[in-house]
Parts: C-alpha cells; sequence; structure tokens
C-alpha cells in the first residue's frame, strides 16, 4: 500500500506536553464538583458552616442546585460562539494561542474567588455573589480550554497517535483528577476551603501554560480558518450523523459521574461517619476519609487506561467506548451495595466498590476527545472545510445544558435522605447515575464511522485518505507553514 498522503507520527515529547495540559483541567472541575456544593450547603450534622439560606418555600441546597442549573444553561451558549470564534480567528500565532494565554489567569482566578463568599454565615448575598463568579468561571474557562481541546485533530493525525494521546490525556488527567480529589481534601483539612482554592488555581495556571508552551510550534501552524457563516456552521454540526449518536453518551455520563463526584463527602458523613480505622473517624476527619475514597477510585482508573488502549488498537475506538460504557452502568448502580455485605467492614467494601468504579470510567474519559477528532475528519470530508473547534463547542454546549440539571438532580435525590440515621438518598445516587449511563450506552450504538482501525495513515473515512500532519515551521516565519492540504 503505498504511504503517500499517510499521517506522519506526532513525537512524543509533544503527545506529552500537550497530554499535560489535561492537569489543569481536571484539577479544578474535580475541586469544583467534590467541593461546591458541600462548601455553601453541607449536611446538617456536618461541621462546616451553612452559606445559602434557605429561599421562601426551597430548601437551600435545593436552591443552590438551581442557581448552579440556571448559571450552566446561561453560559453554554458561549460554548459554540467561542468555538465558531476561535475557528475564524486570523493571527500570527494561529487561531487557538491568543485565546489560552489571555483568559487563563482569569480563569484560575475565578476559581479562587467561587471559596471566598463576601459573608460567613447563610446569606442571600452569597448566593447573588456566587451566581456572578460562577458566570465568569464558566466563560473564561471555556476561552481557555476550548481551544486547547481543538487544538488535538489538528496536531495527531494519525490513529496510532490519536490513541497514544489519550492514553497520555487520561493518565495525566488522573494526575489532575488526583490533586483536584484527593490533594484537595488534604488541603482542605491543613489550609481551609481558601487556601485549598488558591493552591488548585495556581497548579491549574502553571500546568496549562507549560503544556501551550510544550507544543507552541505545532500550534501556531493552526492558522487556516474555517469557511462557513455561523449559521451555516450550526446546521453542519448537527446534521453529522456521527456526533449525533456520540453526543448522548457522553452528556449523560458526564451527568452521572457529576452525582457521584458530588457524593463523596456526603457519603463519608452519612455511611462512613461512625467508622473509625487507624485512630480516625468518618466524622471527625472525613476530609481523609474523602482523600481515601478518592484514592479507590482513581486507582481503578489507572489499573484500567492500558488495558483500554489496547482494546482499542485491537477493535477500534467505538468498541472500546461502548464496553466502558456499559461496564460503569452497572459499576455505578452497584455502588448503592456498598456496606451491606456481612462480615466485612463497611470502609473495605467502599473503597472496593469506588475502584471497581474507576475501571471503565478510565475507558469513558479515554475516547471522547478523540471520537470527536475522527468525527472533525469525517466532516472536512463533507464540507470541504475544519472546524474543530465548533465541533468541541457544540459538544460542550450540549453536555452543559443536560449537565446543568445534574446538582438539581443530585439534591433533589439527597431529599430521600441524606444523613447517618436516614441514608436513602445517598444511597439512590448511584443507581440513578448507572441508568442515565446505560441510556448513553444504548443511544451509542447508533454509531459507524468506517475505517475505525485503519491498517496505516490517520483515522480517515473509508476510502478517503488523510491529510499529512501538521508541521512546525522552520525559523520565526509566520507566513506559509498551514498544514499541508489546506
Amino acid at each position: 500500500m503505498s504511504t503517500a498522503g499517510l499521517a506522519e507520527r506526532l513525537p512524543r515529547r509533544i503527545q506529552l506536553f500537550y497530554a499535560s495540559g489535561g492537569i489543569a483541567g481536571s484539577a479544578i472541575s474535580q475541586s469544583f464538583g467534590l467541593w461546591l456544593i458541600y462548601f455553601y450547603a453541607p449536611p446538617a450534622d456536618a461541621d462546616v458552616a451553612t452559606r445559602i439560606p434557605d429561599v421562601g418555600p426551597l430548601d437551600a441546597r435545593v436552591a443552590l442546585g438551581l442557581m448552579l442549573t440556571a448559571g450552566r444553561l446561561i453560559e453554554a451558549v458561549d460554548d459554540p460562539l467561542i468555538g465558531y470564534w476561535t475557528d475564524r480567528t486570523r493571527s500570527r500565532w494561529g487561531r487557538r494561542i491568543p485565546f489560552v494565554v489571555l483568559a487563563t489567569p482569569w480563569w484560575a482566578l475565578a476559581f479562587f474567588l467561587l471559596f471566598n463568599p463576601p459573608a460567613g454565615d447563610a446569606d442571600l448575598a452569597n448566593l447573588i455573589y456566587l451566581f456572578l463568579v460562577v458566570e465568569l468561571f464558566f466563560l473564561c474557562s471555556n476561552l481557555s480550554g476550548a481551544p486547547m481541546e481543538a487544538l488535538l485533530p489538528h496536531i495527531a493525525r494519525h490513529h496510532e497517535d490519536r490513541v497514544s494521546l489519550a492514553t497520555w490525556q487520561v493518565l495525566f488527567g488522573v494526575t489532575g483528577a488526583a490533586i483536584g480529589l484527593s490533594l484537595s481534601s488534604l488541603l482542605q483539612v491543613l489550609l481551609g476551603f481558601q487556601g485549598m482554592a488558591l493552591t488548585i488555581a495556581l497548579i491549574a495556571l502553571t500546568s496549562r501554560y507549560v503544556a501551550l508552551a510544550g507544543v507552541w510550534t505545532y500550534a501556531r501552524t493552526d492558522r487556516t480558518p474555517s469557511t462557513p457563516g455561523l449559521r451555516d456552521a450550526v446546521v453542519q454540526t448537527l446534521s453529522n450523523r456521527p456526533f449525533l449518536a456520540f453526543i448522548p453518551s457522553f452528556v449523560l455520563f458526564q451527568v452521572g459521574l457529576q452525582m457521584l463526584t458530588a457524593l463523596l463527602p456526603f457519603y463519608v458523613d452519612a455511611v462512613l461517619g461512625d467508622v473509625t480505622f487507624a485512630g480516625l473517624s468518618g466524622n471527625d476527619d472525613a476530609g481523609l476519609f474523602t482523600f481515601a475514597l478518592t484514592v479507590a477510585v482513581l486507582g481503578g482508573m489507572l489499573v484500567a487506561v492500558p488495558w483500554f488502549a489496547r482494546r482499542a488498537r485491537r477493535l477500534g475506538k467505538a468498541a472500546a467506548y461502548r464496553t466502558a460504557m456499559l461496564g460503569a452502568a452497572a459499576a455505578f448502580t452497584a455502588l448503592a451495595f456498598a456496606g451491606f455485605l456481612p462480615g466485612i467492614p463497611r470502609l473495605p467494601q467502599a473503597l472496593a466498590a469506588l475502584l471497581i468504579a474507576g475501571l471503565p470510567t478510565a475507558g469513558v474519559f479515554l475516547f471522547p476527545g478523540i471520537i470527536t477528532a475522527d468525527i472533525v475528519d469525517h466532516d472536512q470530508s463533507r464540507t470541504d472545510t475544519r472546524r474543530e473547534a465548533m465541533f468541541y463547542g457544540t459538544q460542550n454546549l450540549l453536555e452543559k445544558i443536560a449537565t446543568a440539571v445534574a446538582p438539581l438532580l443530585f439534591a433533589l435525590v439527597l431529599l430521600a435522605g441524606d444523613t447517618a440515621e436516614d441514608p436513602l438518598g445517598i444511597r439512590l445516587v448511584g443507581p440513578v447515575a448507572g441508568a442515565l449511563v446505560l441510556l448513553g450506552y444504548l443511544a451509542f450504538r447508533a454509531y459507524a464511522l468506517a475505517a475505525d482501525v485503519p491498517a496505516t495513515g490517520g483515522p480517515a473515512i473509508e476510502g478517503q485518505a488523510t491529510d499529512p500532519p501538521a508541521r512546525p515551521p522552520s525559523g520565526d516565519s509566520t507566513s506559509g507553514n498551514r498544514m499541508s492540504g489546506e
């Protein structure tokens, strides 16, 4: 078979630099999901001040869930607009770099401000403050993160490189999750919520800038603006059949995962509160117990990543992704039964259940970005233009519209019981999350891109040649460095 026109391989160091940026987004998003609701509306028996009051007939946590839902829905519109903006941008630094450079510091600052409300007790001013700051946080997150995400199809044009890059992204993402879940739990104990937020923000800022610096010469070659107008870009994106089959699986898993992430501190208080281990107790050392649970999840992910990568290389990304979705649906549901096995202490049961839940979660984290990259290639064959950020932006829009209901759904499930005396709501979160993931798995069965595992070359549709890779420019010239074939 001729190798003309096939994608060349992406250097390993570029893969590592680009993937390392996953530390930033994962650290902040996991810290946000783990601590924000608990910080503003903790359980009644927790040793943490409540900062959101009841609003009329609404319970404080339901009011908080409604506010976060409204905030997500409002800012979700930003994603395709920012994606369209970056796809159409012309600059000597390319389409993506200016956004990342300018927005990242504001994103980190906004995260720190989330944990610095104006009042120290339950006050309506805190709810108003949180709404304003969370909107700033979401906007800056989109401006900084979406352009980095959209670089993936440009810099990795070979199927093998995409699988390899996704593997590194999960590993660095697990590192970020360890920071956002496990380290943040320790930081919260040692430094308080404000010290934790400042540390996580600085880590994320550093990580994203280091990743951008490492891929700068490749990123600056992504400079050919897309051609369709906004209306045509939206219509073409939403008429892509593989994209429409993939999106429900992605967004439903994210809803379920957000619910489980928010659950962990509540689980410790309600289910493990009277458990003691090595002189520690769930009631008095909730942060350390939460840390242990997050380590179990991340340990399961690390164990499973190589297996899912091998399965993707052998059977294709779609087949491996389906396996992960089905496994996650079962594992999330099984969390409801942790602690009920006779003769085994509750803590080991909880740790084992979360480790098992981490196994398929690794697979679901591994593939969405590179599946979307394949969809971008498929779309180019239909429209003769590349609109990477528009696809990722629309994906994020639909995800956020769906996940906007996660805090509210979580709060509603907890109304069934969130205390040690009545933990029914705590127990139900896992099965609800598992049912959502199962619906996502069923939707993804309609995904059918051809040539998911080409013998050589990039992830093309069957019969379609792939473009050569983006090459970093030689010298300092900013002209004539476009990707071959554009």
